[in-house]
């Protein structure tokens, strides 16, 4: 029994054999849908400065505000564990002095950290891909983006998956609609919750977000951003639905698709499911043009999106084990040196072999069986003095003497 002081920190989960079979195969679609769109992958570090998301996300926002891991190290420098990735992509793309490298598409994989409430699919420690394009401005780039993102997901075949999409406007015509939101929205405040309220002056789009029932009873006739752009934003998501439809990629537009900052513009989205309650998103991005100049560096056009590991890991058929091809069964301690150097030969071959360390021949077999392997060698003295090796297919039962060099193949030849 492990003590309390022992367990996991709450929200925090150890990635075990199962789970992690499962997250390496959603890393493998992803890896070989992104390479195939030319994107390359980077690595960035866990640890950043604090001051990169406060300037970025806002020192007002939740996530910031309560739900960042922040604090002060032994050197004085204010830090953190990376809450997101597209901030840390963005500091990156300054740092590398890659402004003037043409455009930039990268794709990252690895935790991200916030101390949100847990609940089903949310830890405060999880998984993430994450996607950036830097330097692309058009719609084109939109549309490429989001097949990729509808390719990743139909590539890990999870079923009834939605693609809904919205424009957030610009500097040019999102003022004007913003004015006319927090009008609308002051008029019923008394009948929103209190989060709501506290959003109607910093944050207004986000009230059509809430997914309190009652605040969405009342938020049905608000203005929608579509009825608002300007013909420039107007035009991008034309092109972006026409982009979508000549793919033949199936979405709706959904105009309650938000974003709080407002470096987000114009192309917004998300891919939804049914069957993970009502935190239902499992891919989530959009257009960010002002995130560049907002951390001090040229006004750059970029879009992205981020996934979440573990949700869509929740929504994965089950992934088969996969077996060791063979199991070495040493009969007495003469053979061990022997069986010891098959093994490292068999491997060298290329087969995943499991040695069972020698000792009895009934607890070997045991442990050859629980290992779930295709087939065992057994190898006792007359073996070694002859150069063979007993050979037994675990599902059929049969076995045959072979030699030792002839293993390989024998196993090959029954996949």
């Amino acid at each position: 029994m492990v003590t309390k002081s022992l367990q996991s920190i709450r929200g925090i989960h150890d990635g075990l054999p199962d789970d992690v079979r499962r997250w390496q195969r959603i890393e493998d679609v992803a890896r070989a849908t992104l390479t195939r769109y030319a994107f390359s992958e980077v690595r960035l570090p866990v640890l950043e400065p604090t001051e990169l998301f406060v300037r970025s996300i806002g020192e007002e926002t939740d996530i910031v505000s309560k739900e960042m891991y922040a604090f002060t190290d032994q050197g004085g420098d204010h830090i953190c564990l990376r809450p997101e990735g597209t901030a840390g992509a963005v500091r990156a793309y300054l740092q590398g002095g890659l402004t003037r490298s043409g455009i930039q598409r990268w794709f990252y994989m690895g935790p991200m950290f916030r101390r949100e409430r847990p609940q089903k699919g949310r830890l405060r420690q999880f998984q993430q891909i994450g996607v950036e394009m830097f330097g692309a401005a058009g719609p084109v780039e939109d549309v490429e983006m989001l097949a990729m993102a509808h390719a990743f997901l139909e590539g890990l075949g999870i079923p009834d998956l939605q693609l809904q999409v919205n424009s957030l406007g610009c500097s040019v015509c999102r003022p004007a609609y913003r004015d006319q939101l927090v009008a609308y929205l002051q008029e019923r405040a008394d009948t929103l919750c209190e989060t709501c309220n506290e959003r109607i002056d910093k944050n207004p789009m986000r009230v059509l977000d809430c997914k309190v029932t009652s605040c969405q009873a009342k938020l049905g006739d608000a203005p929608e951003m579509l009825d608002h752009l300007c013909d420039g934003c107007s035009a991008h998501f034309s092109d972006l639905r026409q982009g979508l439809d000549a793919l033949e990629i199936p979405y709706i537009v959904n105009p309650r698709i938000v974003r709080g900052l407002d470096y987000y513009n114009r192309t917004a989205f998300e891919i939804v499911t049914d069957k993970l309650g009502a935190q239902g998103t499992v891919l989530a991005g959009g257009r960010y043009d002002g995130l560049v100049s907002e951390l001090s560096g040229p006004a750059t056009p970029a879009i992205g999106f981020a996934a979440g590991i573990e949700r869509l890991a929740m929504l994965l058929d089950d992934v088969a084990l996969e077996r060791p091809d063979l199991a070495i069964v040493a009969i007495g301690d003469e053979v061990l040196s022997y069986s010891l150097k098959q093994a490292a030969d068999l491997r060298q071959a290329g087969l995943c072999v499991v040695h069972c360390g020698g000792g009895g021949a009934r607890r070997q077999f045991k442990m050859a069986d629980r290992g779930y392997v295709r087939f065992v060698a057994v190898i006792g003295e007359d073996e070694m003095q002859a150069g063979k090796v007993t050979l037994k297919d675990m599902a059929s039962g049969e076995q045959k003497l072979v030699k030792a060099g002839a293993v390989v193949a024998e196993v090959q030849a029954a996949s």
